[in-house]
């Protein structure tokens, strides 16, 4: 199909992808610190690699539609200003808590809306698809990890029983008789997700008009790479077993998973081909729009352009004022807790852990002891927050796995009464590498952690992102800290009790020091 554009309607058309250009331009020169950080995780992370190849074919699905749009004539919508007007500030959010996924989406969403903004509607409608797979440049999905990881190791370790392999199994780590094996972000299968839902949702739209076999081959996506990698996982760990660990222990069971990955997509794809519709069916399904007359466009491309320009710029004007306010200190930090009556100062550690907290500007660290119980306190403190300096980030970890002396083998939550109102932790058991995985009383600690932003205490992580977007655009700074207090787990009662005395004698006293350190009132 082709359509024959008069001279007038195509002036109209350049004008109008001329404005579109023009927008895209000052939104990606506005934003390029989000696009820059969405092109520097594609380049070094294996999960969002596929990102790359995103753009190249929404243009090409876009190309694909040419006729049909050449009979449309483009209307700017100027009632999409207040939905992008709400997306910029939802993008000051969070650049302001340095949340990337909220400012990436923000970025998309702004560049799907501009296309009705500037060219309508219908156009926009007739391109919805190639438009929302734009959302795959977004590298999101990565806080499905210790789900997958969990769901691997769950499945390994009863298939593993079920053919009669003993498995002695703590956490993420498991030990079979001959040798020990580790779940790890790599075991997680996320790469292998995230390829297989944009290879699936652009397959079912190419291939399927049915809604219903559309979303069927979509779930099929989903659930095929997850099952597939626990499979994957469960055959190295047999491979590894009956040869003697002579293979499919190194970087070759990589290899492995990617091949037998592979191979498991295009069974898939085979699979879903024979109920693909035909050429003809989808074109009967999917008629061209009737010719639209140049009457009736209202808003001029200039008043509509310069709209949208002005939207766009709307945060960067709020931060350059947010931005004025000068970030808190937390002076006569060292001075912060005195041993609350029974419990005394010593310089004994419960045990040698250490969090792993990314470039605090502060760390405190003190130890108590009562009755030969050891508790410690640890708190990382972040002035602000930059790209490589952050409260809340999943570069922030309270263990290392196989890599590191201390390994997070269970997490939960916890809430103690203090002064009458309830407190929230986040709780976590890690496990030294050198404590046998059949010994639950010995190489272990037991941590409490909890956020506190500007006096409020949360154990979301979420919500302490809120906490400090809304602190910093209220100009009372965006600083915060992660407290953790921590004993050694000689019995999961004992352990908890410890903590829970600890946290009811010193808790107050701690966010009263917090407090005062922040605005510099301790002498």
């Amino acid at each position: 199909m082709s359509a024959v554009l008069s001279l007038p309607e195509r002036k109209r058309w350049l004008r109008a992808l001329l404005a579109l250009a023009a927008v895209l331009a000052a939104l990606l020169w506005l934003y390029r610190d989000t696009a820059l950080g969405m092109v520097g995780i594609w380049l070094r992370s294996e999960t969002f690699t596929h990102a790359f190849t995103v753009p190249p074919i929404a243009l090409w699905l876009i190309w694909r539609r040419r006729a049909r749009l050449a009979t449309m004539v483009p209307k700017p919508e100027p009632w999409l200003l207040a939905p992008m007007a709400a997306v910029a500030l939802a993008w000051l959010l969070g650049y302001l808590a340095a949340v990337n996924a909220l400012t990436q989406f923000a970025l998309v969403t702004l560049v799907v809306l501009s296309v009705p903004a500037v060219l309508g509607w219908q156009v926009a409608r007739d391109i919805r698809f190639p438009l929302l797979f734009l959302y795959f440049c977004v590298p999101f999905g990565e806080f499905l990890i210790p789900l997958l990881m969990d769901g691997t190791a769950d499945f390994t370790v009863k298939a593993l029983q079920l053919s009669g392999i003993p498995v002695l199994r703590d956490g993420l780590q498991f030990t079979i008789p001959s040798g020990h094996w580790s779940v790890e972000t790599a075991c997680s299968g996320i790469r292998y997700l995230m390829a297989s839902l944009m290879v699936g949702v652009l397959f079912a739209y190419l291939n399927y008009t049915s809604t219903l076999r559309r979303c069927v081959f979509v779930g099929v996506s989903i659930v095929v790479p997850i099952l597939a990698n626990w499979m994957r996982a469960y055959l190295i760990v047999l491979v590894g077993h009956l040869s003697g660990n002579e293979i499919a222990t190194g970087a070759d069971h990589l290899v492995y998973g990617w091949l037998f990955f592979g191979i498991v997509i295009l069974l898939m794809l085979s699979i879903g081909a024979f109920w693909s519709q035909p050429e003809h069916a989808l074109e009967a399904s999917d008629p061209a729009p009737p010719a639209q007359s140049a009457a009736g466009v209202g808003v001029s491309l200039s008043v509509a352009v310069a709209g949208v320009l002005a939207v766009l710029a709307l945060p960067h004007g709020l931060l350059a004022r947010v931005q004025d306010v000068a970030a808190p200190s937390l002076s006569g930090a060292t001075a912060l807790v005195a041993p609350a009556q029974g419990w005394a100062s010593t310089t004994q550690a419960p045990a040698d852990w250490q969090n792993l907290y990314v470039n605090p500007t502060l760390r405190l660290e003190r130890n108590f002891v009562r009755d030969g119980r050891h508790v410690g306190l640890q708190l990382a403190y972040y002035a602000a927050e930059t790209p490589d300096s952050k409260l809340v980030s999943s570069a922030n970890a309270l263990g290392q796995g196989k890599d590191g002396p201390w390994a997070q083998v269970q997490r939960g939550s916890q809430t103690t009464q203090v002064g009458g109102r309830s407190i929230a932790w986040r709780t976590a058991e890690l496990r030294h590498v050198s404590a046998a995985l059949d010994d639950q009383n010995s190489g272990r600690v037991l941590v409490w952690q909890l956020y506190w932003v500007n006096g409020e205490l949360t154990a979301s992580e979420a919500w302490a992102k809120a906490l400090l977007a809304l602190n910093r655009l209220a100009g009372r700074g965006g600083d915060g800290a992660a407290i953790m207090v921590y004993t050694e787990r000689i019995s999961a009662d004992q352990a908890t009790q410890t903590l829970q005395d600890f946290v009811r004698d010193h808790l107050d006293a701690l966010l009263a020091g917090l407090r005062q350190a922040r605005h510099g009132e301790r002498s």
